[in-house]
C-alpha cells in the first residue's frame, strides 16, 4: 500500500510542477537547504580535517532535511489518507523542476533569436557554472541544451525515482545531496576536501537514475529522433563515460543523439580552460533553435519516466 500512496503522490507532484512550477511566494525547501550548506561551509571550511567537516555538514543537512519531509508526512497522514498523499505530492513537487527548467531554457532562447547575445549571456549565468561572457549564439545554444539534457535526470527524473522508493523524505534526501554537490562538490582549492562527501554522495545516487533517464529519453522521444534507436543507443553507450563525471554524461550524450548535433568541447570555469570530450555526431549543426526542441525532448522524458515508475511500482506491488 506504501508503494501505491508514493505512486500516486509522484503523479500529483508531477502535476503540480507542471501546473505551478516553483512559486516564488510559497517557501522553497531548497533554499533552506542553501542557508544550511552556507552557514557550515563559511564555520567549517577552513583549518585542518575539512574532510571531515564535510561529511559531518552532509549528515546534518540529510537528517534535517530528511527528517522535515517525514515528520509532515506523518502528521499529514495521521489525519487523512488523502491528505497525507496531497502533502507528499507538494514535498515531491518541490524537489522537480520541469516547469522551471524549461522556462530557464526559454529565458535564454527568446533573446537569442532576437540577436540580443547579452541578455542570453545574463540569462544563461543564472542556470550554469561556466562563464557566459564570451559565447556566441552557438556555444550558448550547446550550454543550454546540455544544461537541460544533464538536469532532466539531476533535477526531475532523479528526485521521482527515489521518491518511489522512500517516497518525499528521500526525494528530499536526494535534493540535499544535490544541492550540496552543486554548492560545494568543486574540484577547486576551496572545496576539494570540503565538498569531497557531498560530490561522492551525489555521484552514487545519480548512478542508476542516470542511466535510467539515458535510456528513457532516446526510447520515447521517436517524433525527434534523427536517426534509429539502435543508432542513438549506440552513442548513448559509446559517448556517455567520456563525461568527466560519471553521471552527467548520460543525459548529454542521449541528448546529442537524438538531436544529432555534438555537444562537449571547450568551456571556461572560474577563468580556466576545460576541454571536455565531445559526445554525439555532428550531423547537424547546433542552432539556437534546438533548445525549444530539448526541452520537449526533456518534458516526454518525464512524463515517461513516470510511466516507468508505475511499471516498476506495478511489478513490486503484484510480487509482495
Amino acid at each position: 500500500m506504501i508503494v501505491l500512496y508514493h505512486l500516486l503522490s509522484i503523479t500529483l507532484a508531477v502535476v503540480i510542477d507542471r501546473i505551478l512550477g516553483d512559486p516564488r511566494s510559497l517557501p522553497h525547501p531548497v533554499v533552506g537547504m542553501g542557508r544550511v550548506i552556507t552557514f557550515f561551509e563559511r564555520r567549517l571550511n577552513h583549518g585542518t580535517h575539512k574532510y571531515l567537516k564535510g561529511w559531518l555538514m552532509m549528515l546534518v543537512l540529510l537528517s534535517l532535511s530528511g527528517g522535515f519531509a517525514f515528520i509532515l508526512i506523518y502528521i499529514a497522514f495521521s489525519i487523512h489518507v488523502a491528505l497525507g498523499i496531497f502533502i507528499e505530492a507538494w514535498i515531491i513537487s518541490t524537489t522537480i523542476a520541469t516547469k522551471g527548467l524549461k522556462k530557464a531554457a526559454i529565458d535564454v532562447e527568446e533573446p537569442l533569436l532576437e540577436g540580443r547575445l547579452i541578455d542570453a549571456r545574463r540569462q544563461l549565468s543564472y542556470i550554469v557554472g561556466r562563464d557566459t561572457s564570451e559565447l556566441d549564439e552557438e556555444e550558448i545554444s550547446r550550454a543550454t541544451i546540455e544544461t537541460v539534457a544533464e538536469n532532466t535526470s539531476d533535477g526531475i527524473t532523479a528526485p521521482l525515482f527515489y521518491a518511489l522508493i522512500g517516497g518525499a523524505p528521500l526525494a528530499m534526501i536526494y535534493r540535499a545531496v544535490n544541492t550540496g554537490d552543486s554548492m560545494v562538490g568543486y574540484l577547486n582549492d576551496r572545496y576539494r576536501e570540503f565538498g569531497y562527501a557531498a560530490a561522492k554522495l551525489d555521484d552514487a545516487l545519480n548512478f542508476i537514475p542516470s542511466r535510467l533517464s539515458g535510456i528513457v529519453m532516446i526510447a520515447c522521444n521517436q517524433p525527434h529522433l534523427k536517426r534509429t534507436k539502435r543508432q542513438c543507443l549506440n552513442v548513448l553507450f559509446r559517448d556517455a563515460k567520456k563525461h568527466p563525471s560519471p553521471n552527467s554524461g548520460w543525459g548529454e550524450a542521449a541528448m546529442a543523439a537524438i538531436l544529432a548535433i555534438q555537444l562537449g568541447g571547450r568551456n571556461m570555469y572560474f577563468g580556466e580552460v576545460s576541454n571536455r570530450a565531445k559526445m554525439g555526431d555532428p550531423l547537424i549543426p547546433i542552432n539556437v533553435h534546438h533548445i525549444s526542441v530539448a526541452t520537449e525532448v526533456m518534458t516526454r522524458t518525464v512524463y515517461r519516466f513516470t510511466i516507468l515508475l508505475w511499471m516498476i511500482g506495478g511489478v513490486w506491488i503484484v510480487i509482495t
